[in-house]
């Protein structure tokens, strides 16, 4: 009998096409400041080496600072986007952001339980800038269609603590796992909730002896059995834009490739992490993650010691802004 070598000879093969990247299909609004959003789902996926799908949702008015309207895709209109690349591209991944409309929240609850093996992260964005006749029916629809088939669901404390737990009256804040409580009522499995400030004792452990605490923190993956993981993080002082998005996008592309929970939940903080602290500022607004912090060029001999920042490259004269060597 004559061994099967077809695996190693394929190998081997110059000609034989590589397999390729995860695929993701994200159903997100059009965000023209690029710091969230479509453009933030596609930059932050194709920055974990995934490829993604995008299906618009909505286009919404804003700038760096503030959204100020949208307009809404039909709904017949964003399923048909998803279905048509769906017949042609196998998928590993979900990924959900802001869906427009109760009606688009239908139809994408629609497309996703014929995939039902496939994981989806979903990600609550803050939408107090949606007239409340239109943001009541919209939770709803999401808290009915989309939370039972959300593996992961990922939001701010705040955002999450509103949606979750609207009657919360206690003095202290709910906790992750008081959040994922809720959540799992409705049939998802884990959160991510992310923003959560550390009390001034926990901050304080942190600190260097002799100076003040840095402000801390925490973000937390949980179940409704309890916390799972965490990671603290020096609270920035600034203010950004895009940030959950790019969290929720890097958690889905890593998730669809294959990794673990847990691992994939600690590497899309520490991505996350970086693209903050490397963030820029393109108008007047917040600061936009930079989510190819990792492809920048390394300090030339002599600019700089290990740790340190590079000095800014020089201005080019025609365009006023410094030139960024991504490669």
């Amino acid at each position: 009998m004559t061994p099967d070598t077809t695996p190693d000879t394929a190998l081997e093969d110059p000609h034989t096409e590589p397999p390729p990247p995860a695929c993701v299909m994200c159903f997100n609004a059009s965000d023209p400041s690029g710091a969230g959003g479509m453009a933030g789902d596609v930059a932050t996926i194709a920055a974990m080496g995934a490829h993604a799908l995008p299906v618009v949702t909505s286009i919404v008015m804003r700038d760096t600072a503030d959204t100020f309207d949208q307009h809404e895709i039909d709904a017949d209109a964003v399923a048909e986007q998803a279905r048509t690349i769906l017949e042609d591209v196998t998928l590993a991944g979900w990924k959900v952001g802001f869906l427009g409309s109760a009606d688009n929240v239908s139809a994408v609850a629609e497309v996703l339980s014929d995939y039902t093996e496939i994981p989806l992260v979903s990600y609550l964005p803050n939408l107090s800038w949606m007239e409340e006749d239109a943001l009541q029916p919209y939770l709803e629809a999401f808290r009915e269609l989309i939370l039972p088939a959300t593996e992961v669901l990922v939001g701010s404390h705040k955002t999450l603590q509103d949606f979750l737990l609207p009657e919360w009256d206690s003095e202290r804040p709910p906790s992750a796992r008081e959040l994922a409580v809720a959540a799992g009522e409705h049939g998802t499995r884990y959160v991510l909730v992310t923003g959560i400030m550390l009390a001034p004792k926990a901050a304080a452990k942190s600190a260097t002896p002799g100076q003040p605490p840095e402000q801390y923190i925490d973000n937390v993956l949980a179940s409704p059995q309890g916390a799972i993981a965490g990671e603290k993080f020096e609270r920035f002082d600034t203010s950004f834009q895009g940030a959950g998005d790019t969290l929720a996008a890097a958690l889905a592309a890593l998730l669809a490739a294959g990794s673990e929970l847990q691992p994939a939940v600690a590497e899309a903080l520490s991505f996350l992490d970086q693209s903050l602290d490397a963030g820029f500022r393109p108008g007047m607004g917040n600061v936009v993650p930079d989510r190819f912090f990792w492809a920048l060029p390394p300090p030339e001999e002599g600019e700089g010691g290990e740790g340190e920042m590079p000095d800014p490259e020089p201005e080019d004269p025609q365009t006023k802004t410094s030139p960024r060597r991504v490669h």
